[in-house]
């Protein structure tokens, strides 16, 4: 520890010996290092805010829904930072004065291009942002430049968002309607063409375009129509079975007797002891059941008169009657169907050219009508969503946080700059003196030359100064306390310059 403390005490001596040049060097290097810090130039930074409305609810109704929207206003604000739009900002501000031919352009527009921003902070708000930092302009101008820039670009959103929007409707309104133009034509060339194949082959004309659609509707109304009759004949199949569980009479309680009546009494106590609950292995039950097979019997013999009607027999009779009618009425149609089949089938198969050339040209017709068709309501869809766009402005904004005017550089920070190069300057001086201190052979203490040496040092003699010496060391004192205030106050006063060209910017 004592060790250490020796040499602290030695590298300070070392450097207090040489203070003149530690105070010469920091000197230097503070001059340089803020000559170097005032030819920075300073860095104005511009902001504004704008606010995009979206909601509109006509533009919903006809088919402009927020995705769209939206997008649109992701395109505007990629394309603000374009080549093209960049060279208007250049032309309308400052940046301009150092453009004298086109070939300036670029470098300027590439410089420009980094240094605006322009950030999406929410849905509907957006921050932009731009910096100058132009270093033959003043901080004001530069200051004001920044603005300058913000807003302008502001102005271009508002064009882009307004007439160019309109323009880019009409073009694509232009292009729609040149469009149907030419498919107009083209449906009208088809359809002489047809016309004229229907009159030189008059007999095709069921066979050729129109017999092929008539072929496959025909193919389908026969398909349907199966489906149609297994149905009716399931029902009709269903209904049978329910007709032939259904006696033609029933006993009437107080008009019939006999062996009839019995079995329609023991009958109906059988379906009494079920609702009860009781199961076929009951013995009451397998009773009645005997009993009942007896007078089914002895009713058969007895003959059919003596019941009356069943109306429910009646009804179902009636029913199948109406199923067995649906089921050949349907088959009659499909037969139908499968004569016309067979007819159209037979008249390609005769003549399968021209058959072929009539469905061609059919075919032809049918898909330039579809597409005159689309194009139609696709210009009047496009028209109407223009209307709206120009009418009430699907997309509008408006500037929440207009561009601000700088009224400090973002940068650099000029003075912790300064206490920077301040700092280094007296570190500089320091570490030159004491460096120098290291290379000459010399020793602050008796220890340090006993380590050095090897030999006990038996004593050490104190520097005595005559008076004239001394007030000579204390006038070289006073001197270095005047350069380091010197130092202190050159950095004091730089600094209060800073704050003062800062108010003059404001």
């Amino acid at each position: 520890m004592n060790s250490l403390y020796e040499e602290i005490l030695a590298g300070l001596h070392s450097v207090w010996n040489r203070r003149w040049l530690a105070l010469a060097v920091a000197w230097l290097v503070c001059l340089v290092g803020w000559l170097a810090v005032a030819m920075l130039t300073n860095t104005y930074e511009s902001k504004a805010r704008i606010f995009l409305q979206l909601d509109d609810a006509l533009a919903q109704q006809v088919g402009i829904d927020p995705g769209d929207r939206r997008r649109d206003i992701e395109r505007i604000r990629q394309t603000l930072t374009s080549a093209v739009n960049l060279e208007k900002i250049v032309r309308s501000t400052r940046l301009g004065d150092q453009v004298a031919n086109p070939k300036d352009m670029e470098p300027v527009v590439q410089k420009l291009a980094k240094t605006i921003s322009v950030v999406s902070q929410q849905d509907n708000l957006f921050e932009i942002t731009a910096v100058s930092q132009e270093p033959g302009l003043s901080d004001a101008e530069n200051a004001r430049l920044a603005q300058d820039i913000v807003q302008k670009v502001i102005d271009i959103f508002r064009e882009e968002n307004l007439s160019g929007g309109r323009g880019e409707m009409t073009e694509t309104l232009a292009f729609v309607n040149q469009q149907l133009s030419q498919r107009e034509k083209e449906l009208e060339a088809a359809e002489q063409r047809r016309l004229q194949f229907e009159a030189q082959n008059p007999d095709m004309i069921q066979g050729g375009a129109a017999g092929v659609q008539r072929l496959e509707a025909a193919r389908s109304n026969l398909r349907s129509i199966d489906g149609d009759i297994a149905a009716a004949e399931s029902a009709l199949a269903a209904i049978s079975g329910q007709l032939s569980s259904t006696p033609p009479t029933i006993a009437v309680a107080g008009a019939a007797g006999g062996a009839k009546g019995a079995l329609a009494q023991a009958m109906s106590d059988l379906s009494a002891m079920r609702a009860r609950g009781m199961t076929d292995d009951h013995p009451d039950v397998i009773s009645l059941k005997s009993q009942i097979a007896a007078l089914r019997s002895a009713a058969q013999a007895e003959g059919s008169g003596g019941g009356a009607p069943n109306p429910a027999y009646s009804s179902l009779q009636s029913i199948r009657a109406d199923r067995e009618a649906s089921v050949r009425a349907l088959q009659a149609r499909r037969s139908m169907l499968q004569t016309d089949i067979a007819q159209l089938t037979s008249r390609q198969i005769n003549d399968p050219q021209i058959a072929a050339e009539a469905q061609r040209i059919g075919r032809d017709y049918d898909v330039l009508r579809q597409q005159y068709d689309k194009l139609l309501r696709d210009r009047e869809e496009l028209r109407l969503r223009g209307e709206v766009r120009t009418e009430r402005e699907a997309i509008k904004f408006e500037v929440v946080d207009p561009p601000t005017t700088p009224r400090k550089p973002i940068a650099p920070n000029r003075p912790l700059l300064l206490l920077a190069v301040l700092v280094a300057g007296v570190g500089a001086g320091v570490g030159g003196a004491f460096a120098l201190g290291q290379v000459r052979s010399t020793f602050a203490t008796t220890a340090k030359l006993e380590r050095a040496t090897g030999l006990p040092v038996l004593g050490a003699i104190t520097r005595t100064m005559t008076d004239a010496a001394r007030d000579v060391a204390q006038r070289r004192f006073k001197y270095f306390l005047a350069g380091s205030a010197a130092l202190a106050g050159l950095f004091v006063l730089l600094l209060a310059v800073e704050f003062v060209q800062r108010g003059m910017v404001a």
